[in-house]
Order: structure tokens, then C-alpha cells, then sequence
């Protein structure tokens, strides 16, 4: 059994909702800011926070929606994130650029909010995320059509009989994660169904995609407001290798527009990094980021 540092957790109120927020590590250490992706929650990151060899202070929200936040329980607009965000490092990190790193989605948003307030972040690890491939503007009447067809009715994720056979299929669907590991991640991304039921605690609104087409350029034009330095953390088997693998052209037009970024890779590894390979994760975030001596 691999050993768990101790979390403690925050309930306060953000923009209307009740975020749910988790800490490790004593609050006098030097602060992490961790942002969990899409369908995902804030435990995700107990293997990396473990394997981290430095003391640091490491706080990991549940975005709206997610884990044990406040659920809409109805559809979601995802500059909304930016807001909480713009909360979170008011809270935890007020007047001090923060050092961020954000797991796909997570890493959407704060790359985003990184060129809108650059000021506000001293550095960003972006693991497996590097934008999506683009919409034409011919998909338009078909996605708002979809939105509305799926908005009719209340959607639904798959459940399970108990958090053994969740966790049965998060070892199916990764054939990398270890048995431990997935009966820890169904155990604290998990919730029960009131007929006793377990499903990934992610409201299923999230399922529902929005009527909005994905403008790269807009995204690109904050990148290049950034002035912070970006690490982008590939996986061999992750979504930038399957979207931009073939296209290096496209991946490198999409690194330039950080004025201080490179990409580093890793092996054996598919999306979700800090389930597959948290200890080098680990390793990659001690570098990134130096750890201020006391003087």
C-alpha cells in the first residue's frame, strides 16, 4: 500500500456556489495551486502529491460541478472558470503570482486566465493539454441543434453496483493504473446514488456539449498575453500526441505563442498523467518550479 499524505478539506462559498477545497502540506509552505480536468475531481492528485519530495502547500479545488462542489444540476458556461479561478488565487494566494499546474481542462484555464491576468501567475505546468482542434464555421447549426436535443432531457452517467466494480472498470479503461490506485479514486471521485448506486461525481451536465464552436485563435491571442513560463507535459499516449502527433507544424504554432515555454515528454503514460505516472509528474513539478529557500 503506497503511502497517502493527509488532506484536510475547506467548504466556502464562490461566485454563489460552495466549492469544496483540499490542502496538503503545513499553510506556512510554499503554495501549489493543482486543477484537476474535465470529469475529474481534486483527489486525482493524491499520487502526485505523494510523490512530491519538497514540503510544499498544495491546495486542489473540485471545480463547480465537480467532486464534492456544488453541482448546477443543470448546463454549464465555461467562462465561469475563469471567475473561480480569479477567486482562488485571491483567496490563496493574495498579491503573489501563484505556481499552478492544471491537468487538461485545468490547464485550459488557467492558460487562458494566464494572458488575461499575467500578473497573477508566476508559473504554469500544463499537463496534456494544448487547445482542441478546431471547429468550421459549417459544424455551427449542427452543434446548437445537438445542444438543444440533449438539453431536453436530464442526462445520465453510467453507474455502478458498488465502488468494486467502478473501480473494475477504471482498471479496464486504464490498463496502467494499479488496483490500489483505482479503489482509491473510486472510493474519493466517486459518489452514491440515492438507490445506492456509485458514479463518477461529475454532474452528468458536464456531458453535454456546448453550442459554442472552439475559436483557437482566441485562445492562441491569450497565450501570447502570458508572460509566465509554460511547461507543457506531453504523455506518449495522451490527447496532444493524438491530436498533434502527426502535426508538428501545428503543435510548434501553438507552443510559440508562449513567450516562455517548452514541452517536455513522457513515457508509458496516457492522458490522466497523475494516475499513470505521478511520481514523474512529481519529479517535473519540483523542477519546474524552484523551491524558495528560507533565508
Amino acid at each position: 500500500m503506497e503511502r497517502q499524505a493527509p488532506c484536510r478539506c475547506e467548504r466556502l462559498p464562490i461566485n454563489g456556489l460552495t466549492y469544496h477545497v483540499r490542502h496538503w502540506g503545513p499553510d506556512d509552505a510554499p503554495l501549489l495551486l493543482m486543477l484537476h480536468g474535465w470529469m475529474d475531481s481534486s483527489a486525482s492528485f493524491q499520487f502526485t502529491v505523494d510523490a512530491l519530495q519538497r514540503s510544499w502547500h498544495v491546495v486542489a479545488p473540485d471545480w463547480r460541478g465537480y467532486g464534492q462542489s456544488e453541482w448546477l444540476n443543470r448546463r454549464y458556461w465555461f467562462a465561469d472558470y475563469y471567475a473561480d479561478l480569479d477567486y482562488l488565487l485571491d483567496r490563496y494566494s493574495p498579491g503573489v503570482p501563484a505556481r499552478i499546474v492544471g491537468h487538461s481542462m485545468g490547464g485550459a484555464v488557467a492558460s487562458i486566465y494566464g494572458g488575461v491576468r499575467p500578473e497573477r501567475i508566476a508559473g504554469l505546468l500544463m499537463v496534456d493539454f494544448l487547445g482542441l482542434l478546431p471547429n468550421e464555421a459549417r459544424e455551427a447549426p449542427g452543434r446548437i441543434r445537438d445542444w438543444l436535443d440533449r438539453s431536453r432531457a436530464t442526462p445520465k452517467l453510467r453507474a455502478y453496483a458498488s465502488r468494486e466494480q467502478l473501480a473494475a472498470r477504471l482498471l479496464q479503461f486504464n490498463k496502467r493504473l494499479l488496483p490500489e490506485r483505482a479503489a482509491f479514486l473510486a472510493t474519493h471521485c466517486a459518489s452514491q446514488l440515492p438507490d445506492g448506486q456509485w458514479v463518477v461525481a461529475c454532474d452528468p451536465w458536464h456531458k453535454v456539449t456546448s453550442p459554442h464552436l472552439y475559436r483557437i485563435e482566441e485562445v492562441m491571442a491569450c497565450w501570447r498575453a502570458m508572460t509566465a513560463p509554460v511547461m507543457l507535459v506531453t504523455a506518449d499516449e495522451g490527447y496532444v500526441m493524438q491530436r498533434f502527433g502527426q502535426h508538428a507544424e501545428e503543435l510548434q504554432r501553438r507552443m510559440d505563442c508562449f513567450v516562455h515555454g517548452h514541452i517536455t515528454r513522457i513515457d508509458d503514460c496516457g492522458h490522466n498523467v497523475q494516475h499513470d505516472r505521478p511520481e514523474k509528474l512529481a519529479e517535473l513539478i519540483e523542477s519546474f518550479f524552484c523551491y524558495p529557500e528560507k533565508p
